[in-house]
């Protein structure tokens, strides 16, 4: 039976042990971090890591990322960290980064998908913090959701997917930024972005003075990936879903309007409720704030499959700034089914 604790007021300190006990223990436990929720294990307990996959209807080669919350723990699971790697984790720990390193033994195979690196974060939650720091073991945590739907960012619908199938779920209240951590390795000295998120490549290159984005970041990737959320479908709801895209703000509307059929639910900017014609129209916030876009996004693209529409069409936003990130999770949303002009 999953216990439900509700830490959004305070966290009551008998109940942060026992879900520090359980960590170590080896058993499950959905908690709220700044990005979106994760279903966490015992990174170091290669069973207790079999028990995220299979809650979760995870592949197994989609390697995880572990979060720690102390930086002596960055040398008890990596190895070799240059200059560059250490200028990042300076800059961008704790929050919503995870930088990809060579991973020492003591890394189960499982947690990596069989790779020499490992994916490590450290999250600037202060419940997420405080469970970390009270199990005081690396615990791996993927979003909390069931694969391929839109990851978890209000306890209700993690509580609907999840409730039975882990130890304890924590309720945070609503996740902060909405999306999951930006994903970088680094390679021939450039920090790359493998999974785009809140901090943008504009935020790396202030630091450190040079950035590369992978080319898979608006593209599948096949074979083997290093970072979550480049090869399988992901975030995606229920529904037959299109991602609607233009530079110009008048043809976003008019592509929107033309592929508007019965029964369709617009998914888009709330300056734009007055200019699209259908059945029903979802803001996901102003055109001018995309904080705002992807605090909404992954809860919508699941309020939207009970309505039960025939199709839903997404309002795209610039691919900038934040806005690669949300495109990134838009265009995986609908499965690579997008238009473009």
């Amino acid at each position: 039976m999953t216990k439900i604790y509700d830490f959004k007021q305070s966290i009551n300190k008998e109940e942060l042990q026992k879900t520090a006990q359980v960590l170590r223990d080896g058993g499950l436990v959905i908690f709220p971090t700044e990005t979106v929720y994760g279903v966490g294990a015992n990174a170091l307990k290669e069973d207790a890591v079999d028990y995220i996959f299979e809650a979760k209807g995870r592949a197994n080669d989609n390697p995880l990322i572990v979060h720690i919350h102390d930086f002596k723990q960055l040398d008890e699971l990596a190895c070799d960290i240059n200059d560059m790697e250490k200028k990042l984790i300076d800059a961008f720990f704790p929050g919503p980064f995870t930088l990809i390193l060579k991973k020492k033994a003591i890394v189960p195979d499982n947690v990596s998908a069989h790779l020499d690196t490992v994916g490590i974060r450290m999250p600037s939650n202060k419940i997420a913090h405080e469970i970390l720091k009270c199990a005081d073991v690396p615990v791996a945590a993927p979003s909390a959701n069931i694969s391929s739907r839109p990851s978890g960012t209000n306890i209700e619908d993690i509580k609907e997917e999840f409730e039975g199938k882990v130890d304890i779920i924590i309720d945070g209240g609503p996740s902060d930024i909405g999306i999951e951590s930006t994903v970088v390795r680094v390679i021939d000295e450039i920090p790359t972005i493998l999974r785009p998120g809140k901090i943008t490549p504009e935020d790396i290159k202030e630091v450190v003075g040079i950035v590369s984005i992978d080319k898979h970041i608006f593209e599948k990737a096949e074979g083997v990936v290093r970072s979550p959320g480049m090869k399988y479908k992901h975030y995606a709801p229920k529904s037959p879903c299109t991602l609607i895209y233009s530079d110009d703000e008048k043809t976003q509307i008019d592509l929107v309007n033309e592929n508007v059929t019965a029964g369709t639910v617009v998914i888009g900017f709330k300056e734009h409720e007055n200019k699209i014609h259908c059945d029903k129209f979802v803001s996901h916030g102003s055109i001018h704030n995309y904080d705002e876009i992807s605090h909404n996004i992954f809860t919508l693209l699941r309020k939207v499959d009970t309505y039960n529409p025939t199709q839903i069409l997404i309002e795209g936003v610039k691919k900038e700034g934040l806005g690669i990130a949300i495109m990134n999770r838009l265009i995986r949303s609908s499965n690579y089914h997008y238009i473009e002009k």
